[in-house]
């Protein structure tokens, strides 16, 4: 999609936080799951997490996906060095926490969900555009238009 005064953005990959981001206390939101299965047609979906609550394998088989574990302690930097790795500019970064901030500064497109658990006002500042829900941002990556709406200048 070109946005006027953003840019173009030409999306391949999804990096998603996981707790907080896609759960809640560790359970998959409702509608995540069918979300997450529709935008696999459009994008390379990637989920990155410290797996805190040890229910990863369970959200994993319920996704049909397999998330990468980051290790504890510069959580930050690992998630960056992920998006970097897969090429910084076509990436969407989705996250709430405060270990997401430099991976939503670091992609394409960063994109803050508010979260029931809370949300890190580093990774607010840090995002493009901040969003009310992980099905909002989602719904978003699915309809490119809406990005144009929220980001042109």
């Amino acid at each position: 999609a070109d946005i006027p005064g953003f840019g173009t953005l030409v999306l391949k990959y999804a990096v998603m936080d996981v707790n907080g981001t896609l759960t809640v206390d560790g359970e998959l939101i409702k509608g995540v799951p069918e979300a997450f299965r529709r935008l696999q047609e459009k994008l390379s979906l990637h989920l990155l997490t410290a797996d805190t609550l040890g229910k990863q394998s369970l959200i994993d088989e319920v996704l049909n996906t397999t998330a990468s574990i980051v290790q504890k302690g510069d959580e930050v930097s690992q998630k960056t060095a992920f998006v970097r790795g897969l090429g910084s500019s076509h990436v969407a970064a989705i996250g709430q926490g405060a270990n997401d901030a430099g991976m939503l500064k670091e992609a394409g497109l960063g994109i803050c969900v508010l979260s029931r658990e809370g949300t890190s006002l580093k990774t607010l500042v840090n995002a493009d555009i901040v969003v009310p829900d992980i099905l909002s941002a989602l719904e978003i990556l699915e309809n490119p238009l809406r990005l144009k709406a929220s980001l042109r200048k």
